[in-house]
């Protein structure tokens, strides 16, 4: 029998689900790669790293606190909060 694997919560937007990803909250790039990191979904993981520079994240969105605070990622939080999924499509945004 197939055993059902246990839900994790998101540390950014809180929904549970399957899998998880660590996300340094300094980017290695900017000298974090030893420092604090939060598990992500993945969705929430690939919206910080297309909404922001490696240098906004290590400079002012280093804490879940910031991140769950910042204004450009209020309408995003919102929305992935009601959705049931695991995965979206790697998206390119416009980089700074």
């Amino acid at each position: 029998m197939a055993r059902k694997q246990a839900e994790q919560v998101c540390e950014l937007c809180g929904r549970e689900v399957l899998n998880l990803s660590r996300h340094h909250l300094v980017p290695r790039e900017e000298g974090g790669r030893y420092g604090a990191t939060a598990e992500l979904c993945q969705p929430c993981h690939s919206t910080l790293h297309l909404t922001f520079s490696n240098r906004e994240l290590a400079q002012i969105y280093n804490s879940i606190p910031a991140l769950q605070q910042a204004e450009p990622l209020q309408k995003y939080l919102k929305w992935v909060r009601g959705k049931r999924i695991e995965k979206i499509a790697n998206r390119r945004g416009k980089r700074r």
